[in-house]
């Protein structure tokens, strides 16, 4: 019986969602390139150069800068079964769903976990942050930086400071701003990072790149039990990545030659122009979904700026707007979950969508898809970003 299967031929979207997003066509190509083994001595030069560029585009000098054979998912949860201990005192700022998940890998982990709560959408107060933890003194506190499922961005220094005040470590969720925020570890004085590549790396999913401090290094050095992940264990990783180089696992050879020339795109760019670029194209699509008449979820200040979160107007069902969208220009952006289901579009305007071209063709969509199903723009929302650039 002989099997035949049609040759491989996905859509080709304008990825405007929260990741993942579009891939830079250099990734690709560099994907094309021979696989060599996950021991052999030139893998090791392309983790090296990968180390030097993540730490540019982390803000870090961290040595211990390296990426993690999966999701941005593996990344949290080698952030939590490595420093979070059974028995600890976990204390987690919950303003959204991936809050949520770091409460969950906490609760997994056997931590007595403490939470302050926001609604989804809103930031914590540093102040207010400073004064919980001096209040419980946990072990660890966590946070998300940039979180995905409201487009909520968290500034950290004032959080930092009160944890190491009462001798805790900080872990960050940095999962949506690396490549296109600052993220800043050292100057915020985070102590664990992670991410992920198919947001603003502009390379596919499935690698997570993690930081640790020096002062997080020590005391993982120093922890007495053992982590109950094996895959995941970052003393058994640095043997691998750092140190003899010893097998710990098969690493995705491709993949790190994609991060790598991703990160190279960034640094040709260069960082500081990079997050210009998508400072700019954030706020050239809030002006002219505001001509418009759509209100944004989250206040000036605390928006993310390659992931912005417009309110569903009433009487409008986000589903048949983005299938609109899908059927007019293949762009694709997705809505809300949780709390936020139906109330909300999820716009991802990263890496190279991040352009006034782009951004007006996706305004363009918006407003004739949002028409079509019975809204009326109170303004044009083309000119109104025209007017942002000209400006």
């Amino acid at each position: 019986m002989s099997i035949s299967f049609s040759p491989l031929n996905p859509p080709r979207r304008l990825l405007f969602g929260p990741g993942p997003t579009m891939v830079e066509p250099r990734v690709y190509q560099a994907m094309t390139k021979p696989v060599v083994s996950h021991l052999e001595p030139y893998f090791f030069e392309v983790v090296e150069d990968c180390r030097k560029l993540l730490r540019a585009a982390f803000g870090t000098a961290n040595e211990f800068t390296l990426a993690m054979s999966g999701t941005g998912s593996a990344g949290m949860q080698t952030a939590v079964a490595n420093f979070v201990e059974p028995g600890s005192k976990y204390a987690v700022l919950a303003n959204g769903f991936f809050c949520d998940r770091l409460t969950e890998m906490g609760r997994r982990q056997g931590a007595n976990v403490a939470r302050l709560e926001k609604p989804w959408g809103e930031s914590f107060d540093e102040d207010e942050a400073a004064e919980f933890i001096r209040k419980e003194r946990p072990n660890v506190v966590a946070f998300v930086q940039a979180e995905t499922s409201t487009g909520v961005y968290q500034s950290s220094k004032t959080i930092c400071a009160a944890a190491h005040e009462v001798g805790a470590l900080v872990i960050a969720d940095c999962v949506t701003s690396l490549g296109a925020m600052p993220v800043d570890l050292d100057a915020n004085g985070i102590d664990i990072a992670y991410s992920c590549t198919q947001k603003g790396l502009s390379c596919p999913p499935g690698l997570a790149p993690v930081s640790v401090s020096p002062r997080a290094m020590d005391w993982l050095r120093g922890r007495k039990t053992t982590p109950a992940d094996w895959y995941l264990d970052l003393k058994l990783l640095a043997d691998y990545y750092e140190g003899a180089h010893r097998y710990h696992h098969t690493a995705p050879i491709s993949l790190f030659y994609a991060m790598r020339e991703g990160l190279v795109c960034i640094a040709e760019e260069g960082i500081e122009k990079r997050q210009a670029r998508h400072k700019r194209s954030h706020e050239a699509f809030v002006a002219g979904a505001g001509a418009m008449g759509l209100e944004m979820l989250v206040k000036p200040g605390r928006r993310l700026w390659n992931l912005n979160t417009p309110r569903v107007p009433d009487g409008i069902e986000d589903l048949k707007v983005r299938k609109r969208l899908i059927e007019w220009g293949d762009v694709e952006i997705l809505g809300g979950f949780g709390p936020l289901a139906g109330k909300v579009f999820r716009v991802g305007i990263m890496g190279p969508l991040a352009t006034e071209e782009n951004v007006l063709l996706l305004l363009e969509g918006l407003e004739k898809a949002l028409r079509e199903e019975g809204f009326s723009p109170k303004g044009n929302g083309v000119e109104a970003a025209k007017a942002y650039y000209a400006g």
